[in-house]
């Protein structure tokens, strides 16, 4: 597996909350790599392999396919675009920002800026305020985008020094990687559990997917692939993990707390890096929604340290997805042997 190239190929797929139709595609023809037993549900991806016994544990692997966006809520006079935003955009870094429209065809367009000699003052504008200059007229515009369309970021991943890659959708096409590359390592038709590999839709907008996905795999189990804060400059670093330092193993009360560390346990004895991520409520990710679906799943999170989060330039290190995967697959290997 070309981990790099798959990042790549992720974090340029469009896929905002609620459009996530060819992310999915994509995905379960990766997916059918390992089972035939693949389908697509309310934008999901859900994959199921490993024994058939009924009565073996079954085990969830999760992370989610959408990323932030906007939704055009009209099409105005002279041709600009009005939106609303589709999850936590940092609404300081919209200015200039060029973006994609996805309507009949995929139209580029720049977020409206005013100069800073025509404005009186300075301010973080709202979503009301926000406009996209698509250089078509009013009939042009119409005759290609409508109400409801989705728009993303239009932005290039690029490898930095080392292993460093920026780019946008990393939160969370990186957790998606880091499953992949898991299951690339991992001889599936060994393993005395049942495994099903979710990709869910609409994390960003209230963990819609997970809630779906929860209610229909009913796992004893689950582990949420996603992304955390990593360090950045004027940062508390008590808040956060650093890039390159490992995946970031999740301790909260929504969690179970021996299956963490259980997860230490592994990274320690397999020798890959690990953190730790202690959170004082709910997580903020899918696994919430599995720890009280139906009966409740043990439930713990695997977070990939990550900068500049919700923005067209996040960040993160190779090797953190690397480690993830690892643990991920050692984990299998030991609870589904």
């Amino acid at each position: 597996m070309d981990l790099t190239e798959t990042i790549f190929e992720l974090s340029r797929m469009g896929g905002a909350s609620g459009q996530e139709g060819s992310v999915a595609e994509f995905l379960a023809d990766k997916l059918r790599e390992y089972t035939d037993n693949v389908r697509i549900k309310n934008g999901s991806v859900i994959a199921e392999m490993g024994t058939l016994d009924e009565n073996a544990p079954k085990i969830v692997l999760d992370a989610h396919t959408d990323r932030i966006g906007f939704i055009v809520t009209s099409v105005c006079g002279d041709g600009f675009l009005k939106v609303h935003n589709l999850g936590g955009i940092d609404m300081r870094i919209l200015s200039a920002q060029r973006v994609i429209i996805h309507g009949k065809k995929d139209v580029k367009g720049v977020i409206c800026s005013i100069p800073p000699h025509l404005r009186s003052k300075k301010e973080v504008p709202d979503i009301s305020q926000i406009y996209i200059d698509t250089g078509l007229s009013e009939a042009q515009a119409k005759d290609i985008i409508s109400a409801g369309d989705t728009v993303t970021f239009d932005t290039e991943p690029k490898m930095l020094l080392g292993t460093r890659i920026t780019g946008g959708a990393l939160d969370d096409r990186s957790g998606i990687a880091a499953i992949l590359y898991a299951l690339s390592i991992t001889d599936i038709s060994a393993l005395k559990c049942r495994l099903a590999v979710v990709f869910s839709a609409q994390e960003e907008v209230g963990e819609r997917g997970a809630a779906v996905c929860a209610f229909e795999e009913a796992a004893d189990i689950a582990i949420a692939v996603d992304v955390s804060f990593a360090y950045s400059s004027g940062e508390k670093p008590d808040k956060c993990g650093k890039l390159g330092k490992g995946c970031m193993i999740g301790f909260a009360p929504t969690l179970d707390g021996e299956l963490s560390r259980e997860f230490v346990n592994i990274a320690k004895s397999e020798d890959i890096p690990y953190q730790l991520e202690v959170m004082g409520g709910n997580t903020g990710t899918n696994a919430d929604r599995y720890s009280v679906s139906g009966s409740g799943a043990r439930a713990v999170t695997l977070s990939i340290p990550l900068k500049y989060m919700h923005t067209p330039a996040e960040m993160i290190d190779l090797n953190d997805v690397i480690g993830t995967g690892k643990l991920i697959s050692a984990y299998l290997k030991g609870a589904c042997r």
